[in-house]
């Protein structure tokens, strides 16, 4: 990755920007999250300055099906209701250099098309940020690595109301996923 970063092309993609998390009404709202507020709607300006393409990758479920993710975690984020909503900051200015993508399971890649869409523009490069770091950031940045993308976290723009955890995901991401950065790094990316 190293040297490359001058011909590289790249997506800014937003996991979970809901008001599960950032709405102080959403049910897995924690006050840590206000922190990475401003760092993303910066990102999100500068990707619309320079047209970078922004996935919105919104955690949404369908009501009254089966869904295994039940077996561990509570039922939440039914499409359609206040939690899976785009938290209004963040929401979608820029189509169709912003597009909206539902997932059903921590990774934004998994059983979605986000891969091939990301071919299809060109990108090689995936900026992510928002919550958690520990859960959907990494598992995003894990089948962001294995499509052969290249991976840049900021810092500044996720967390985690379990630190401890997100430091270990921020390490195993830039050991072995991509790279870590500061928030400044990241918007020259953009």
């Amino acid at each position: 990755m190293s040297g490359a970063s001058e011909h590289r092309r790249a997506a800014l993609l937003l996991v979970d920007g809901i008001n599960d998390f950032f709405d102080p009404q959403g049910p897995n709202y924690y006050p840590e999250v206000e922190a990475t507020v401003e760092p993303i709607l910066a990102l999100l300006r500068r990707a619309r300055e320079t047209g970078t393409l922004i996935v919105h990758a919104l955690e949404r479920h369908r009501q009254g099906l089966a869904d295994f993710e039940w077996s561990v975690l509570p039922e939440h984020c039914y499409g359609g209701s206040f939690e899976s909503a785009i938290f209004p900051a963040f929401a979608p200015e820029t189509a169709p250099r912003e597009v909206e993508l539902y997932k059903r399971r921590f990774s934004a890649f998994f059983a979605t098309d986000l891969a091939l869409m990301l071919r299809e523009q060109g990108v090689d490069t995936v900026v992510l940020a928002g919550v958690k770091t520990n859960v959907c950031i990494r598992a995003t940045a894990q089948d962001a690595f294995a499509h052969g993308f290249a991976v840049v976290v900021p810092r500044e723009a996720t967390n985690s109301n379990r630190p401890h955890l997100a430091e270990a995901s921020l390490e195993d991401i830039a050991r072995y996923m991509g790279r870590v950065v500061s928030l400044e790094e990241a918007l020259e990316l953009l």
